[in-house]
């Protein structure tokens, strides 16, 4: 065998016995819905890792996800439903079926024929139910704000889309527009500074019909910014993660500088804050 099939034997027999009979406990306890978190949050780290051009850390986070995997693929084994082997073997012959243009006589001009050949494979080959809608095709358990792009992605393709990036902006300032059209009819509308957080959504949006308004709205700028990312090919999810990081740096900063010159973090001190706020930004020159 290959290093590479040496290294895949030994990380799936290493699984075995960590969820043999007298295994890890910790591990025998784990069951498919108690490593969904897990596996999510893994990804995401895996994502963080490339962001950072770090190879010895992707593939530190790409190890860890090849255990969840091999852990969550024997869980089934066991159970008997499916093996390892079924689901290495199954996703190979999926791969090969579609792409008969490399391993096959078929030919194609361009990516976007090879996701149409995939498409027709999945009905004609696979027997897949053809969708009522393209959008069936999005799951449902995706986050929510990767479910906004992947509809989005799916209605451009049908030809419902902007024809100019100003167009996809324009889009944003009006539903902005309409926030603040249901900020000035709502029955109250009060500063959250110093309100306790569970009350902030209270002193802004008054009544229970304003704070669905804006809740509706505020989802429609959500969309309108996910739908300018997908103009602009930049997928939100990655940029938010990159602006949480930029963000989570900034304020450990600021914090340090409060800490070094004996000042509380609070509001009162917000110009204080500003300002330091500012030195992190000039240091990061972003």
């Amino acid at each position: 065998m290959s290093k590479t099939e040496d290294a895949f034997k030994a990380l799936y027999d290493i699984v075995v016995r960590l969820r043999a009979p007298d295994g890890c406990p910790w591990d025998r306890e784990q069951t498919p819905m108690s490593l969904r978190g897990d596996l999510i949050e893994e990804t995401y780290e895996c994502v963080e890792a490339i962001d950072q051009k770090d190879p010895a850390h992707i593939g530190e986070e790409l190890g860890d996800i090849f255990l969840l995997v091999t852990m969550l693929a024997y869980m089934h084994e066991q159970e008997g439903s499916f093996t390892v082997a079924d689901a290495l073997t199954g996703v190979s012959e999926k791969l090969i079926r579609r792409h008969p243009h490399v391993f096959g006589e078929v030919k194609v001009k361009d990516s976007a024929e090879v996701l149409d050949n995939w498409a027709k494979i999945k009905v004609e080959q696979e027997g897949r139910k053809p969708k009522d809608s393209i959008l069936d095709g999005v799951s449902r358990g995706l986050p929510p704000l990767d479910r906004a792009w992947k509809l989005q992605k799916k209605a451009a393709k049908a030809g419902f889309d902007w024809s100019e990036v100003k167009d996809v902006i324009g889009k944003i300032e009006e539903e902005l527009g309409e926030v603040n059209e249901v900020l000035a009819h709502s029955n109250t509308v009060e500063t959250a500074a110093g309100t306790a957080p569970g009350a902030i959504a209270d002193s802004v949006t008054g009544d229970a019909a304003s704070k669905e308004a804006l809740e509706g709205e505020l989802g429609d700028i959500l969309f309108s910014v996910v739908n300018l990312c997908r103009f602009l090919h930049v997928e939100p999810s990655v940029a938010l993660q990159r602006t949480n990081v930029k963000f989570e740096n900034r304020f450990k900063y600021v914090e340090k500088r409060m800490k070094e010159t004996n000042q509380e973090m609070k509001q009162g001190n917000l110009a204080v804050m500003d300002k330091y706020w500012e030195e992190a930004k000039t240091m990061s020159n972003t």
